[in-house]
Order: structure tokens, then C-alpha cells, then sequence
């Protein structure tokens, strides 16, 4: 088998048109779905970016135990069992610099191979000792400058002085070089290569061409870079920067369709599977919220784009799944697309059988950001339920990796760590138990410091997809809540998770 598996990043499911969008044309995932199976109850795990991709690559979730962080010495990751059980060698092609950064350095290379394409954001890539801040002062939005050193705007836009052509865009690169990979082993057998795009994840940087459908009014600077938080911008500051967004999309559904083309000239769909999704989607003034990380998880975040498509099920192509699934089910198909057994320690579940009609193994999926409250969705209703007080209250993280997304555990925090056995997500390896203080540098970014939402909210997603107003139905809370319990016991919660969600309360689901 060979498998090729383009990810994205920050997708948004419900401006796909075969998801039901209109306000971008599409046509290459309207292509892609014609030859897959399309996913319509696809949810995330852990949140944000790194969190979904450990989460992919171990089949479980973390984010009751850990914010952002590496791969750990305790995971087993699917790369490496395909590579163990079959021989099949695994390469990573990718802009996404957080890999590169502490809190993802382990992350490229648990695959045999990878290519890393420079450039994306804040990625530290080109140099400026004397930058002509001036001069760029006026080019861009004051909400998206910055001259402070190590600042991830200000390297974003030293970066961007060296983007010019189309050419030169990090991930026209990414997917070149994917199609060169393609060209060179297409041929050959008992491969699985990742072709990964950090778009259109913010800033929503395109070339000019994919504006020209989403013209607006704005003689403005440059500004295709939203604030995180709550929308505070003028009326046609949010357009261009909802238009920068759908350009960035179009953009990607282009490069989907060159992926498609080179499918189509070696006519890989024969003997090629090809899974395309994203870790997460991304609020565009929904909710009257910019972005993730500081509020609920709505389903424009939560419910994400799957496509699947496996040479020996031919006869599935342009059918549609409604089965519940989630981003940790990943490893386990990539692992059944290549024979290859699923190890017990993975709380993952092949796609595959659902492809043949069998109904998923799972009645509702548990995610969310650590520290923040935990969310459950069965399809039909979403539950969200916070700490009591979400300020104030006992929270660890467990880790043998001690390092926040830029930089490593403070001194202060690992003076009152202890070590200690943990759950069976470990192996039996003593673990840091680190208490998180509000002075951690992930406290205020992608901690409980960073919400500004706090109210514990049941919806109906049957009735209300779009989640405009909470619902009180106390039969279903009920059921939600034992769903919830099951699953985080299911994933070895530590007891003060759940006794911050069910204050007095460390019931085993059994006891529920």
C-alpha cells in the first residue's frame, strides 16, 4: 500500500462546498470528494495545533494531561509501528516551523524522512539586523506590526519581504515538492508520505491572484492577520480580513488540485490511498469571536473536513459517512490502510470498517483545550462544561518533556514538581507532575489564563447547528455527562481533572 495524507491547517469544514460552502468556489475539493468517502461527524481531540497532532500521531488524547508539548519518550506513534511491523517508510514534508520550535522538536523526527520549507508566520528563517521599520511601519496594520526582537509578527514580516512571487509562497513549495516525491516513488511500494501546509492558517497570505474573487473597499494597510479574542474591529477591518481567509482557502483548494492532477496522470486512485483533513477549524467572527484559544469550542472549530479515499474500496468514491469519528481514529487507519495491527495502547479506531458500513465504535467524542472546560459532542447535542471557577484550581501537567511551545519549564515551575506513576498512557514510566502557576508562559497563551468564556452550555446541533442560544434539557445533560465521565476514565484522567469539572465529585463512570 501506499498512502499520501495532505493536511492542513485551520480548515474551515463549513466553507467547503461539499460541506455545504458558497463563498468560495472550490472545485478541487468538489474533485476530492468524488473520489472519497466524505466524513460529515469528523471531530477534533486536543486543541490547538500541536495537541491535534500529537493526538494524530500517538491515537490518543493529551489534553487532559498536557497543554502543548513534544512527543513523549512513552508514546508510540503510528510512523513508527508501520515501520516496525511492515518496513513501510514515512516522510514528512512541511512549512508548520512548530515542529521545530521546544514544544514540537520530537514531533519530524518520529518519521524516516522529512523536508522542512521555510518561511510561515513567525518562523526564525530570514535575517534583518537593521530592518527599515519605517517604511514597513506604513505597509502594515498596527494590530499586525511589531519591531520586538523574537516577536513572531515582526519576523513574519522579514519574512514576507523575501515572499514575493507565487513561486516562493511556503506552501506552493510544500506541495511542489510533494508532487516531486510523487513523481520519483509513485512507482514504488510501502510508503506513507505527508504532505503538510501550515494554510491557511493565520496570516491569511496568498498570492494575488486568489483575491480577485473577494474584492472589498480597503485602501488600508496590509492587514490578514486577525486578533485573538473578541471582535473589536471596524466593520470593513473584519471584511478584508474574512477576504484574506477565503483567498488563503482558495488558494489551498488549488494546490489540492495539483495533488489530484498527479493522481490523475499516474493513475495512483488504482493502488494509492489518499486521506486529506485539518487539525482544527477557525472562528471568522462567529460567536463574535477572531480565531481559537480564548473561548468555547464551537463546531466551527470543533467539527472538522475528512476525506478518505482507499484503492480497494473503489466502489465507496463520492459516498458519505455519518458515523461519529475523531482525529485520533487517524492512526489507526493509516496503520489498517497498511495491514499492519493497531497496539492496544492506542485509543484510536480504524475508518476503514465504517467505509464498509459497520457503525462506528464510538458514541460520543471528548476534546478540548488543557485547562479549559471539557467538551463533548454526540452528533446530535455539544456539552461544554467549565471548572467552577476557572481562575482558581488544581491543575498539572504530566510530562517527561518539560518544554512550552517556545521555551523550556520555568525553574519556578519544576521547583514543585514531583515525580509519580501515572496513568496507562505512560507504559508504567514515572512521569513530572509540574503544578501549573499563573507565572508559566503557557498560563496566558494556551492555558485556562487564555478563555474569556467560562458558562457551561448544552446545544442542539440537530435543531441549531450554528449554536446560537443554549439549551436547558436535563435528561440529555445527564446523558452527556455520563458519556463524559466514561471517556475521560477511558483516557486515565487524572483525579483532579475530573474533580474540576465534577467538584466533591471523583466518580469512576460506573458510579455516574
Amino acid at each position: 500500500m501506499k498512502t499520501v495524507f495532505f493536511l492542513l491547517d485551520s480548515l474551515n469544514r463549513h466553507l467547503l462546498s461539499p460541506y455545504g460552502g458558497t463563498r468560495i468556489a472550490t472545485p478541487n475539493f468538489d474533485r476530492l470528494a468524488q473520489r472519497c468517502v466524505t466524513f460529515d461527524k469528523h471531530y477534533i481531540g486536543s486543541m490547538p495545533c500541536l495537541p491535534a497532532r500529537r493526538d494524530l500521531l500517538t491515537g490518543r488524547q493529551s489534553f487532559l494531561h498536557r497543554s502543548w508539548g513534544p512527543i513523549e519518550p512513552f508514546d508510540t506513534c503510528f510512523t513508527e509501528v508501520l515501520a516496525e511491523q511492515m518496513g513501510t517508510r514515512s516522510h514528512l514534508i512541511t512549512d508548520h516551523f512548530h515542529y521545530w520550535e521546544d514544544g514540537g522538536a520530537t514531533y519530524h523526527n518520529r518519521y524516516d524522512s522529512y523536508e522542512f520549507i521555510r518561511g510561515q508566520e513567525g518562523d526564525p528563517w530570514k535575517a534583518m539586523v537593521q530592518p527599515p521599520w519605517e517604511r514597513l511601519r506604513e505597509r502594515y496594520h498596527h494590530t499586525q506590526f511589531s519591531t520586538e526582537r523574537g516577536n513572531y509578527k515582526a519576523q513574519n514580516i522579514v519574512n514576507r519581504e523575501s515572499i514575493r512571487e507565487e513561486a516562493e509562497f511556503p506552501s506552493v513549495q510544500v506541495v511542489g515538492a510533494g508532487l516531486e516525491f510523487l513523481r520519483q516513488h509513485g512507482q514504488a511500494d510501502d510508503w506513507l508520505v505527508q504532505i503538510e501546509t501550515f494554510d491557511p492558517h493565520e496570516p491569511f497570505h496568498a498570492p494575488e491572484r486568489f483575491r480577485e474573487a473577494f474584492s472589498t473597499d480597503w485602501d488600508g494597510p496590509v492587514l490578514d492577520w486577525p486578533r485573538y479574542g473578541r471582535v473589536e474591529d471596524l466593520p470593513e477591518e473584519c471584511e478584508e480580513l474574512r477576504a484574506n481567509y477565503y483567498a488563503t482557502v482558495a488558494l489551498c483548494d488549488d494546490l489540492l488540485g495539483r495533488v489530484l492532477d498527479e493522481f490523475d496522470a499516474q493513475n495512483l486512485w488504482e493502488d494509492t490511498a489518499l486521506v486529506v483533513t485539518t487539525d482544527h477549524g477557525f472562528l471568522l467572527g462567529e460567536h463574535d469571536f477572531w480565531a481559537k484559544n480564548r473561548q468555547n469550542i464551537y463546531e466551527e472549530i470543533a467539527h472538522i473536513p475528512l476525506f478518505v479515499h482507499d484503492p480497494r474500496r473503489a466502489a465507496s468514491a463520492g459516498t458519505r459517512c455519518k458515523e461519529l469519528t475523531q482525529t485520533a481514529d487517524l492512526a489507526a487507519t493509516f496503520l489498517d490502510l497498511h495491514d499492519c495491527a493497531v497496539p492496544d495502547r492506542m485509543a484510536s479506531h480504524s475508518l476503514l470498517p465504517l467505509i464498509d458500513g459497520l457503525t462506528s465504535k464510538r458514541d460520543a467524542c471528548l476534546y478540548g483545550y488543557f485547562g479549559g472546560a471539557v467538551n463533548v459532542t454526540d452528533g446530535l447535542h455539544s456539552y461544554h462544561r467549565f471548572p467552577a471557577d476557572l481562575a482558581n484550581q488544581e491543575i498539572y501537567q504530566y510530562t517527561l518533556m518539560p518544554t512550552h511551545i517556545f521555551d523550556f519549564f520555568t525553574p519556578e515551575e519544576l521547583a514543585a514538581a514531583d515525580l509519580v506513576q501515572a496513568g496507562d498512557y505512560s507504559q508504567g514510566t514515572p512521569v513530572l507532575k509540574v503544578p501549573v502557576i499563573e507565572r508559566s508562559p503557557m498560563y496566558n497563551v494556551y492555558g485556562p489564563g487564555a478563555l474569556l468564556e467560562d458558562e457551561t452550555r448544552l446545544y442542539d446541533l440537530a435543531n441549531d447547528p450554528g449554536q446560537t442560544a443554549a439549551v436547558t434539557d436535563e435528561v440529555v445533560e445527564a446523558r452527556m455527562i455520563r458519556s463524559m465521565k466514561q471517556l475521560m476514565n477511558d483516557m486515565s484522567a487524572p483525579p483532579e481533572a475530573l474533580e474540576r469539572v465534577f467538584p466533591g465529585s471523583q466518580a469512576t463512570a460506573d458510579e455516574a
